[in-house]
């Protein structure tokens, strides 16, 4: 246990973000996402959710200020047209109150997943809400 660290930060997800580089991205995914088809280093925390997750690391990693929006999601599908998932404000509340670049762009899904496959790590999640799915840019920590 370290003080100040969430606990949901597993050690092995704290030396990811701890190796992550400016402009380096990690994936948080949905249950849904096939996370080890993917490439990149998985790390599993299969009894949480994105939003608890997502939470836990913007209090550790700024994000990038240098670009046009440092957090992706994976936009709606033609087939769920009109959709908004209700986990997309839950994304907003937590992006509003980061450290750095707080605007969030929605990309098609097989370009999302392109990203993903480019990304340092990806957090294997077991959360059931659809469309649940992040990337964030990590930022510059100005000590």
């Amino acid at each position: 246990m370290l003080k100040g660290i969430p606990n949901i930060l597993s050690p092995e997800l704290l030396k990811v973000l701890m190796e992550m580089g400016h402009g380096d991205t990690i994936v948080i995914a949905d249950g849904n996402f096939p996370a080890h088809s993917m490439g990149p280093q998985v790390i599993r925390l299969d009894g949480h959710g994105v939003p608890e997750i997502l939470k836990a690391i913007l209090q550790v990693m700024p994000l990038d200020k240098y670009v046009d929006a440092a957090t992706a999601l994976m936009e709606v599908t033609p087939q769920d047209k009109g959709m908004v998932p209700e986990i997309w404000s839950t994304y907003k509340q937590l992006i509003d109150t980061a450290d750095g670049n707080q605007n969030i762009e929605h990309i098609e899904r097989f370009k999302f997943y392109d990203e993903s496959k480019k990304a340092y790590a990806i957090v294997a999640t077991g959360e059931a809400a659809i469309y649940a799915n992040v990337i964030l840019k990590k930022g510059v920590v100005f000590n």
